[in-house]
């Protein structure tokens, strides 16, 4: 037949060849590895008539991506990415230091973001609790009614004004929220028109020991938020988690299937888990999401109750860091470019191989909403 040969080889060339095929053949072998010969098939050239003998299709990948289902890997099925209003756009990171006194961090990081603009950035994002310092004996006191609003709430009436003054979207980082008998830790996000847009309390509580290195147990005062937060922009659909939220995989798993360009992360990992884990888990979820992250951290204060890691940073679809800053106060302007999210979704066809013959991710959210 023309469509396969035969080659006749010296067991002298066999463990070079074709190692997994030698050592079984030669164990049984009675002759010398010298005097030994045997047949190894191989195909020829023409593959087509192959092909249509052994009924392969040379698209087969395809077929098998269809019978995985990748569909029902997320349910309700994963949105398309939506059209952003814009491709490219520079984001500003605010490393800010917090002191004890409230006023004084409302007007510093009313500062930041007014620079941040001026040097071109149309999204500021702010650190976790900036407005206060980070421990259970403060949460209470510097903790503002943002529904309320005005005087109830200083920091988030701040945001406001400036973000409709400057015409820009800020994802207000988290400040202690009090809601009723209940605290929270709280992201703000305003829009280029000033107004509130949308709300996350944080949904993953940070309660950590680790023996001889930090424990603190956020729960002791603040609430669980219940709700993933997704929110149309002028720059985007952005998911926004707080700090220990990035840590679980599936909430930006959800907000990849609802169709985000973005996920902000404003947090404060602190100084045995943030050498360790912070770049890595924005690393984690930007690639296996193919979507850009963001996060903002306080600067670093060493004389602090809880001393903050810092390294505000922009992560790429591919897991690139794009941009980062050390430990002290800073500025990060970094650009965006939303147009390498379907390349980089073409490179990795991550949504057409998931296997939903095997698993499935569920949006209770959405699927009851449906």
């Amino acid at each position: 037949m023309k469509s396969a040969v035969s080659s006749l080889v010296s067991s002298r060339n066999l463990t070079r060849l074709h190692p997994a095929i030698s050592r079984p053949f030669l164990q049984n072998s009675s002759k010398p590895i010298s005097q030994t010969t045997f047949f190894i098939p191989t195909f020829a050239r023409n593959t087509e008539n192959l092909y249509q003998k052994l009924r392969i299709r040379p698209n087969s990948t395809s077929i098998m991506s269809s019978a995985f289902k990748p569909e029902q890997a997320r349910l309700p099925p994963a949105l398309p990415l939506p059209t952003p209003p814009l491709t490219k756009f520079k984001i500003g990171l605010c490393q800010l230091s917090v002191t004890p006194d409230k006023e004084r961090n409302i007007k510093h990081a009313r500062n930041a973001i007014e620079e941040a603009a001026q040097k071109g950035a149309q999204l500021v994002v702010l650190p976790e609790i900036w407005n206060s310092p980070y421990s259970n004996d403060s949460f209470p006191v510097y903790a503002e009614d943002i529904d309320a609003g005005h005087d109830a709430s200083p920091s988030t009436a701040m945001l406001a004004e400036i973000s409709g003054r400057l015409r820009i979207t800020i994802v207000g980082g988290s400040i202690p929220e009090r809601c009723g008998d209940k605290l929270y830790n709280t992201c703000c996000v305003f829009g280029t028109d000033g107004k509130l847009k949308a709300k996350h309390r944080k949904i993953h509580l940070f309660d950590i020991d680790i023996p001889g290195k930090i424990t603190f147990m956020e729960s002791k005062t603040l609430t669980a938020g219940e709700t993933p937060t997704i929110v149309d922009t002028d720059v985007g659909r952005i998911g926004i988690g707080i700090c220990y939220d990035i840590r679980f995989q599936e909430l930006a798993m959800i907000y990849a299937s609802r169709g985000a360009h973005l996920l902000c992360y404003p947090g404060a990992f602190n100084m045995t888990t943030g050498p360790l884990h912070w770049e890595l888990l924005q690393r984690a979820r930007a690639v296996d999401n193919q979507l850009y992250v963001a996060t903002c951290s306080p600067a670093r204060d060493a004389g602090a109750g809880y001393i903050a890691w810092g390294h505000s940073t922009l992560v790429g679809p591919f897991g690139e860091v794009l941009a980062t800053t050390e430990h002290d106060e800073d500025i990060i302007i970094a650009e965006i470019d939303y147009s390498i999210l379907e390349q980089r979704r073409m490179n990795l066809p991550l949504a057409k191989q998931r296997r939903g013959d095997l698993y499935q991710l569920v949006d209770i959210q959405r699927q009851n909403a449906d």
